[in-house]
């Protein structure tokens, strides 16, 4: 393909163009081949619709987010004992390795295990056969880091309900993928939080960006974030000059599905909003206020993208990650699983790519190479005002 720098007013544009025609023309399948390129393999193409935009060399650095691996409660024993969809985990964990160049970050936003157990032993041996399945990956290798993120399955109980020995047993098991971790809110303070989220919900910077990654279902306030710790953490943020770029990520999305698109509708909200809608707005709005490209979620069960209110702040929703999908009215538009790739460029756009791969009719846990993972959203998300 031929890699050649445009204008930046030209960007946009042609990024929609030669999305679509990828889209049509070009897929991979679980063996990184690219079907209709010969011998060309996933590490060639790893951005279709953006290679004949920008080389290599325009890219500062890309992260990849995704969500929601988990399988269903009656799967528990057929996964056991990582209880994720292995088929959905290894094929994606494989095609991130050799995406080129290869991604600073994969952000997993939460939900890797069934968990939603008070055995914090049975929790434990979850997330350890889930640190296996990534660590004998060929991602593990690579120079991309993982950064997990915990989701309302690894912190509640049966009852739906965060409690600390769950937090704890997080924190021990993935601790040597949380070296950002530390700077977050503590028990009490302005947040009166009911445990120390300090490496559960924290912050740190890279390059010229700043992440703000969050717990979304701390004990005492599940289905919330610390408000007032994030309000402060962004504004002095983007009091450093060399911050030009936030983005927050979290299990739970700010803005969720809409309800009246799922199939038969539902009457809740199923992000933030749901039990405490003033804290979801002011959260919302510290975002907005500090021009921050995107929250990037999961939680809900399939991928989305749109603007929140009030500002260039965009909502995206990855949970595609295997677990199974939504019922929703549009069906077709949501059917596949992947991963979500955010690039930010030198000249200081950010674009955003969504990944994926049709789910097997066989079933959400069955053999996948049959069917092509393929650039299926691209957009540029670059904060204008």
């Amino acid at each position: 393909m031929v890699k050649k720098r445009l204008s930046n007013l030209a960007l946009p544009c042609l990024a929609f163009l030669l999305t679509v025609a990828c889209v049509i023309f070009f897929g991979v399948n679980s063996q990184g081949v690219v079907q209709g390129l010969g011998e060309s393999t996933l590490a060639d193409t790893s951005k279709p619709g953006q290679e004949s935009v920008f080389s290599d060399e325009d890219i500062l650095f890309s992260f990849v987010v995704i969500g929601c691996n988990r399988a269903n409660q009656a799967d528990i024993a057929l996964t056991a004992p990582s209880t994720a969809n292995l088929e959905q985990l290894e094929r994606t964990f494989t095609e991130v390795a050799q995406l080129s160049p290869p991604p600073k970050f994969l952000f997993f936003a939460g939900d890797l295990v069934y968990g939603y157990t008070s055995n914090a032993a049975t929790l434990k041996s979850e997330l350890e056969g889930w640190r296996e399945l990534y660590e004998s990956s060929p991602l593990a290798s690579t120079q991309t880091t993982l950064v997990p993120i915990p989701g309302n399955h690894e912190v509640q109980n049966e009852n739906r309900v965060a409690y600390e020995e769950a937090e704890r047993t997080w924190l021990s098991v993935m601790a040597p993928y949380l070296k950002y971790a530390g700077n977050g809110p503590h028990a009490g303070e302005e947040d009166q939080l009911k445990t120390d989220q300090s490496s559960l919900t924290y912050s740190f910077n890279y390059k010229n960006t700043h992440f703000v990654l969050l717990n979304t279902d701390p004990v005492g306030k599940d289905w919330s974030v610390p408000t007032n710790w994030i309000a402060k953490d962004l504004a002095q943020s983007r009091s450093r000059l060399r911050i030009e770029h936030i983005f927050a990520i979290g299990h739970k999305p700010a803005y969720a599905y809409p309800t009246n698109l799922y199939n038969p509708p539902i009457t809740a909200e199923d992000g933030l909003g749901r039990f405490y809608p003033a804290d979801r707005d002011k959260f919302w709005a510290s975002l907005v206020s500090s021009q921050a490209e995107a929250m990037l979620a999961a939680h809900d069960h399939l991928y989305y993208r749109t603007k929140g209110p009030n500002g260039n702040t965009w909502q995206i929703i990855t949970g595609n990650g295997g677990s199974r999908l939504e019922s929703v009215v549009n069906q077709a538009s949501i059917n596949y699983y992947g991963f979500t790739v955010v690039t930010v460029l030198k000249n200081g756009n950010v674009t955003v790519t969504s990944y994926g791969r049709d789910v097997p009719t066989e079933g959400y846990l069955a053999p996948s190479s049959a069917y092509p993972t393929t650039v299926r959203d691209q957009a540029d998300i670059t904060w204008s005002n």
